[in-house]
């Protein structure tokens, strides 16, 4: 079954997209592969029909945003969704202190999450209870942040640049020519960084904004958000919501960073029946991979199943 990269559009959630998905294909069977906020926007990608069964080896895939941090508010959210509670002078910005304090963040470390999140503490959503006037003790995560790097400083979020373009890196970059973001309304003239992001899953950049404005001394908030790729799959790539029904699906194979094995039609038909399948090229990929996953193609090259790598010494095999 197909996937589908679309670009989320301002003020929906994901599940808001999902739930469109689901009309526009005809089919309850769609998933995502990482939640965006309903004030970002860009690439979402969506599994349908059996595909929905890849997204648990690629909501772990890393992505890039482009980020824009206002400095001198903050808000309860961490991002535009407001209200702001607390501002204070911003002084004089200098690039150089602001690379050096990027820099800082990136490599492993440990997050606290908005309390606006969908996590769960003690079965309760963390977003139901600030939203219901209460605060939950969220503990730090693990995340790693790959790369943090400052494309610019601006007067204002009003100021800062609407259309980017890809670097062969990459990156994207601002541009007179390119693709035409969208940001929330401001809540007002704050002086804003533009950051390029490259993170691990599990990252909240609104985290980050929250965190590099106490680094500089100042409160802050995530005023925008695109997100230009994930896993394998850019922004120029997607397709807008309301063209879903006359996009072109995806092949499963694009989708998934994993060594192929295409099977015999006796090893495809073992995989069918759930057996162990006897396949003289296995032993290699269990040298080369100790158990780590392989994508095995079925013999009309469409029907795809991810295994563990097996050793017939140990006797061991997975799926």
């Amino acid at each position: 079954m197909p996937i589908y990269v679309v670009d989320k559009p301002l003020g929906l959630t994901s599940h808001d997209v999902v739930g469109r998905a689901r009309r526009i294909l005809n089919t309850k069977q769609v998933g995502h592969t990482g939640t965006l906020d309903p004030l970002a926007t860009g690439v979402l990608v969506l599994c349908v029909g059996g595909s929905t069964k890849l997204v648990q080896f690629m909501e772990r895939d890393s992505k890039d945003y482009l980020a824009f941090i206002s400095l001198g508010a903050a808000t309860p959210t961490l991002d535009a969704e407001g209200p702001v509670t607390e501002t204070a002078f911003v002084p004089e910005l200098d690039a150089q202190a602001i690379e050096a304090v990027l820099q800082g963040f990136t490599g492993p470390q440990q997050q606290i999450p908005p309390q606006y999140s969908a996590l769960h503490v003690g079965g309760v959503r963390a977003y139901a209870v600030a939203r219901a006037g209460g605060q939950i003790e969220l503990p730090a995560r693990s995340v790693t942040l790959h790369e943090l790097k400052l494309l610019g400083i601006y007067g204002s979020l009003s100021a800062a640049p609407r259309t980017f373009c890809p670097a062969p890196d990459g990156r994207w970059n601002a541009s007179p020519v390119g693709i035409t973001i969208h940001l929330p309304p401001p809540l007002g003239d704050f002086p804003t960084l533009l950051v390029w992001a490259r993170v691990g899953s599990g990252t909240y950049l609104r985290s980050l904004a929250r965190d590099v404005g106490a680094a500089l001394g100042v409160p802050a908030h995530l005023s925008g958000l695109i997100r230009t790729r994930a896993g394998r799959f850019e922004l120029s790539q997607a397709a807008p919501l309301e063209q879903l029904g006359e996009a072109a699906g995806l092949p499963d194979l694009s989708a998934i960073d994993l060594p192929i094995l295409e099977a015999t039609p006796e090893m495809a038909l073992h995989l069918r029946q759930g057996k162990r399948p006897t396949d003289a090229r296995v032993g290699r990929f269990t040298v080369l991979l100790s158990g780590a996953l392989v994508a095995v193609v079925d013999g009309d090259g469409q029907h795809l199943k991810v295994v563990r790598a097996w050793s017939e010494e140990a006797g061991e095999s997975g799926t």
